[in-house]
């Protein structure tokens, strides 16, 4: 199997010099202008114009195989020499644009070329570059006739300067195939189930399908999951492998199985992107022209990547930071670039799906060699659901232009009048829907995207102009309100009948939504991408509901594994005498009360109450201090900043006492947080964790009843029921830990609530009464007696 090398990768990393250009590189905000472009002058030509044409040839350096791929934007067979286009769209002029991108351009066009005249046994072609100047639509067309023998001598030369570093990455394949055969697991002996999915995830790499796993707390996922992975990486079933988290934590979990490996003799190299964000350092200048990080970033980029290639495997953004000061080079951008040299990549779910951010690198053509290991897939369906919609507000646009009907400058007069049509289109389509306060509609708002469109032609076209021309405190207003409206724009192209569009009046404000109410065919889209992918969390249950909404119901298998700690440590209670519903939860609160002091005083010591919102919470749990005042008592704050949430948690982790804290579910402490033995004794789960009532919520119940599915199921039940299953899944954590579930939600017993539970909760036991519980509990507890959790 050939490992794949993209032609910007090649042609960037040979001919590329000079300075980084944030706005070119990184900005697919940018890119999106002039993909918009690129598809209108592809529009133009005749029926028989090619767009898009994939081009690859595969070579061999120290004897391993490399395919180099991309996309021509155009082949025109039409003229008796054929011609093939390569389209650049900015706002500078044609003269502004540096040597250096020029080179670029026709370097791109020049492979392209080769590999037409290849392919289809040409002798020479027509090489043409389509230069558009955004601010003037003006189209310039650069005309270079080569041969295929001028051609393929060009090819080789790039190769040749291109050699060190496919012989670099050939030499780190080498390393790592020859430590993977004798690779053990890292552990004297499988956990229950452990093999069972070891073995399942290999055959998932090998087949090039999806896995859906449901493996509860205590499997040992990542390493269940990722050494499979890198074994079948080993046997050349794959050459890169993408470890996609929804939480920092998570990553730092696949990062430590990577070092137990690297313990075991594996040579690899991995590595984790940070957040543009949180990486860059503090005292990097906004602008680029000054950044000293970005100034002649690409002339030290080659020895900075042979130095850190040279002495790193497991390059963690404290690696990257480091060598980033050492080169004085921007680490964002740096981490990006290493990673193309590395053999697994840990990083959030956006690299992937979101199609503001994901990594055009690795993604801009599909690569069977990639596969995605989906950490806590649970979380991809709100996540996702959230990458594809966007919303722009009123009051963004009108408090820009009163900002600028001071200023003067050149492309302002553009931008002022831009902005007030886009206000004038949020008037018109509010009054449109006869000023509702708040309405969706299946249509596109296609007169307001028309506005907003020439809105972001003209800032695209201003931010274009020289920085001396340009104020970069009007700049610092202007791009808040461009990203937004830009990333509008983006979802309008994916808009389907997937989607609605929320058309809200709040406080004075106007809002616009497009609401992406089912990113399934996105997310299958996004995994496509690669060889295959294993989607797996503690929570995944029903299974064929997760299938369903991860785009992965008519291509996957799925696979649920029983909880490798004895059923018997965890005491799961259902209790009949509490509907803590919002209507009852008044004339429920006494039976609550004296529920939740029973579990806490059968077997004192640290305990968690989930309930559904914080208003509740607030009444549960002063009710329970009234009535238990001796009980020291913990409340999560509505806005708690990390210090605050690490002295919550340290009581439970650092105090010997009794605690009982009280949290809402679905929220910080309910999922993701590490608290065995007698850290965590018990559990309560007050109510059966149904999302609040709201319209955006119930236009998705409505969209999946209409697709012939159980739409309060999908829009309310099963993703509340998700919060549920996490939050219990606090309690057992090890092998020796003990502890209690309390379903305090007669709910949890009836037809709807009780098929759901997953097979380690099965044995549940129903009361029907505080006495009932009490007796249930205290058997527990005396059984338990002499292997009691110790801190």
């Amino acid at each position: 199997m050939s490992d794949r090398i993209g032609v910007r990768e090649l042609v960037e990393l040979t001919v590329r010099t000079g300075d980084l250009d944030p706005v070119t590189t990184n900005s697919n905000n940018t890119a999106l202008l002039g993909a918009q472009i690129q598809r209108k002058l592809q529009a133009a030509h005749d029926a028989d114009y090619e767009k898009e044409v994939y081009l690859a040839q595969t070579v061999t350096v120290n004897d391993h195989a490399y395919t180099i791929d991309g996309r021509a934007d155009g082949v025109d067979s039409s003229h008796a020499r054929v011609i093939i286009e390569e389209i650049k769209t900015s706002a500078r002029d044609w003269a502004d644009v540096t040597q250096n991108t020029k080179d670029r351009y026709w370097a791109q066009a020049r492979v392209y070329g080769h590999f037409l005249c290849d392919k289809r046994d040409l002798p020479e072609v027509e090489l043409d570059l389509i230069y558009y100047q955004t601010n003037t639509d003006q189209i310039t067309r650069f005309t270079e006739v080569a041969t295929a023998e001028e051609l393929a001598d060009y090819f080789q030369d790039l190769l040749n300067d291109f050699g060190d570093w496919l012989k670099m990455r050939s030499d780190i394949i080498a390393a790592r195939d020859v430590s993977i055969e004798p690779l053990a697991f890292p552990f004297p002996a499988y956990r229950k189930g452990q093999r069972e999915l070891a073995a399942a995830v290999y055959r998932t790499v090998a087949n090039h399908t999806r896995l859906f796993v449901e493996a509860p707390t205590g499997t040992g996922k990542t390493i269940s999951t990722l050494f499979p992975a890198i074994k079948a990486m080993g046997a050349g079933l794959i050459q890169r492998l993408f470890y996609l988290t929804a939480k920092q934590s998570t990553r730092h979990v696949a990062e430590e199985a990577m070092t137990l490996l690297a313990q075991g003799g594996l040579v690899a190299k991995s590595i984790t992107l940070t957040a543009k964000d949180t990486i860059t350092f503090p005292e990097e200048p906004d602008d680029p022209t000054i950044n000293p990080y970005m100034l002649g970033y690409y002339d030290r980029l080659k020895p900075a990547l042979k130095d850190i290639l040279g002495h790193e495997n497991a390059i963690t953004r404290a690696t990257i930071e480091s060598y980033a000061r050492k080169h004085t080079l921007d680490p964002f951008e740096f981490s990006l670039d290493v990673s193309l040299f590395c053999d697994v990549i840990i990083c959030d779910y956006n690299y992937l799906f979101d199609p503001a951010v994901y990594l055009q690198r690795f993604f801009a053509e599909d690569d069977p060699t990639n596969f995605f290991l989906v950490d806590e897939a649970h979380n991809l369906v709100a996540r996702a659901r959230e990458m594809y919609s966007a919303s722009v507000t009123d009051a963004d646009f009108t408090s820009l232009r009163q900002s600028l009907d001071a200023k003067k400058g050149q492309g302002l007069p553009a931008i002022k009048g831009a902005l007030t049509k886009v206000i004038t289109a949020f008037d018109a389509a509010w009054l449109s829907v006869d000023s509702q306060p708040l309405t969706f509609q299946r249509d596109q708002l296609d007169d307001f995207i028309g506005q907003l469109t020439t809105f972001t032609t003209a800032v695209h076209d201003w931010l274009g102009l020289p920085p001396e021309v340009r104020d970069q405190t009007l700049v610092d207003l202007v791009l808040p309100v461009f990203f937004a409206a830009t990333s509008y724009l983006r979802i309008a192209d994916y808009y389907n009948s997937a989607y609605e569009t929320e058309i809200a009046s709040t406080d004075g404000q106007l809002v616009f939504t497009e609401l992406c109410l089912d990113p399934s065919a996105f997310i299958d889209a996004c995994i496509q991408k690669g060889g295959g992918a294993v989607f797996f969390s503690a929570t995944l249950s029903p299974l064929d509901y997760y299938q369903d909404v991860l785009g992965g119901q008519e291509n996957s298998l799925a696979y649920r594994l029983t909880s490798p700690f004895p059923q018997d440590n965890l005491k799961v209670v259902v209790t009949t005498n509490i509907t803590p519903t919002y209507r009852l939860r008044e004339q429920s609160l006494p039976a609550l009360i004296a529920s939740l002091t029973v579990m806490v005083s059968t077997k004192p010591g640290h305990y968690l109450v989930f309930l559904p919102s914080h208003s509740y919470l607030t009444t549960v749990a002063a009710a329970f201090q009234q009535a238990n005042p001796d009980l020291d008592c913990l409340v999560q704050g509505s806005q708690m900043d990390s210090q605050a949430r690490s002295a919550f948690l340290a009581r439970f982790r650092d105090d010997d006492a009794p605690v009982i804290g009280f949290a809402v579910l679905g929220g910080i402490f309910s999922e993701g947080i590490d608290l065995g033995g007698a850290k965590l004794i018990g559990v309560a789960i007050v109510t059966v964790g149904l999302p609040g009532l709201n319209p955006e919520t119930d236009e998705l119940r409505r969209y999946f009843d209409q697709q012939g599915k159980d739409g309060f199921a999908y829009a309310y039940q099963l993703p509340g029921f998700n919060n549920v299953l996490q939050a219990g899944g606090r309690v057992i954590r090890g092998m020796h830990d003990v502890g209690v579930v309390l379903l305090a939600d007669s709910r949890f017993a009836g037809p709807r609530y009780a098929p759901l539970f997953p097979p380690h909760w099965t044995h549940a036991q129903v009361t029907n009464g505080v006495d009932s519980l009490a007796q249930v509990l205290t058997q527990f507890w005396e059984a338990h007696d002499e292997n009691q959790p110790h801190p």
